[in-house]
């Protein structure tokens, strides 16, 4: 089964160290903190409840795994819903920092 999701368009708000994806007014979010200049911790998805069911979420998650990997991070995924996406997309596996899984 292959997942499809619209695109979204997608920023990186640094001073409030989240990545954003706005739509319909509403902004859902994921929120990270640098815990070195190597690792990203991923803290939190948040997610309208008028925005849900749309792949909002999905999108996000897929979009800071692939930022990570792109700016050679090592992934700490404390938000359940990231560690979760990465576990359903085993292709974002070797991100995560083996202390962690």
């Amino acid at each position: 089964m292959s997942e499809t999701s619209p695109e979204f368009e997608i920023v990186q708000n640094e001073e409030a160290r989240q990545f954003e994806l706005t739509l319909d007014n509403r902004t859902a979010k994921v929120t990270y903190v640098m815990l070195s200049p190597t690792t990203i911790i991923y803290t939190h998805t948040m997610v309208p409840f008028s925005l849900k069911g749309q792949g909002v979420a999905s999108a996000l998650a897929r979009h800071v795994l692939d930022y990570a990997r792109e700016n050679n991070l090592n992934v700490v995924p404390q938000c359940p819903f990231i560690r979760s996406y990465i576990e359903r997309h085993p292709e974002y596996d070797d991100l995560v920092m083996k202390s962690t899984r």
